[in-house]
């Protein structure tokens, strides 16, 4: 999750008190910043976290193990790049863009493996999907209008995705395979819940933006006519 045009790659500054990075840094920020570097990382991860997963028909518990470890780190590095990246002022266009996708990335994959392999049923996966998917392009629906904040139940969600689908890669037994169905359970439930949210503050948002145009259209067409009333009539 980072931030600053790439044109601006090169240089690394030093440290202004506090330890955060002075404004010279920020303007030096290079694409190739831990932040950014972090999420490459959970990127490339999605790929090898499907391939130990699935391997010996996905139903070894040791690869499996190497799988859950990967899908780990990837959980751990998102937490990482936007720490970093919002204390040393990393913020990058790459960041935006990159650190959304791999979030939904990893998940998506975890979510749809374990569907297949007939671990997690497939109304799950939809369900959580189709919110992640609706969400995001509502995001962009409203974004002219402000931005959608992330809220403290949307990031209790992401906690309990992760940890559900996390459970259900290892290869769990007896009194933990049923404390994971119902890890999952709530993570379908907030998923639900704070997906009606960012609707409801997204139809709020739209409707406040879409009045302050009509206020500011009306002010400048006010202030045009009385311009022109005001305005001198040219010499007979």
């Amino acid at each position: 999750m980072t931030g600053v045009p790439a044109s601006a790659a090169g240089g690394t500054g030093r440290r202004a008190p506090g330890g955060k990075l002075g404004a010279a840094a920020v303007n030096q920020a290079s694409l190739w910043n831990i932040a950014n570097i972090l999420t490459m990382v959970r990127l490339v991860l999605v790929p090898a976290f499907v391939v130990l997963l699935l391997q010996d028909g996905g139903y070894d518990p040791a690869w499996r193990a190497w799988a859950w470890a990967a899908f780990a780190v990837a959980m751990i590095t998102d937490v990482f790049d936007g720490h970093l990246a919002r204390t040393y002022n990393l913020v990058t266009d790459f960041g935006k863009i990159a650190d959304p996708i791999a979030d939904k990335a990893i998940m998506a994959a975890g979510l749809i493996c374990l569907s297949g392999l007939g671990d997690l049923p497939w109304w799950v996966t939809g369900v959580i999907l189709f919110r992640e998917l609706g969400i995001t392009l509502m995001r962009f629906w409203v974004i002219r209008h402000g931005v959608i904040p992330a809220s403290r139940g949307g990031k209790m969600k992401t906690l309990a995705q992760g940890t559900a689908v996390g459970m259900y890669v290892l290869a769990l037994t007896g009194p933990l395979a049923t404390l994971r169905w119902w890890v999952m359970a709530l993570a379908v439930v907030l998923t639900v819940v704070t997906g009606l949210d960012y609707v409801r503050q997204a139809i709020v948002l739209r409707r406040r933006g879409l009045a302050e145009e009509r206020a500011a259209r009306a002010a400048e067409a006010a202030r045009s006519s009385q311009a022109s009333q005001t305005a001198p009539e040219p010499p007979r």
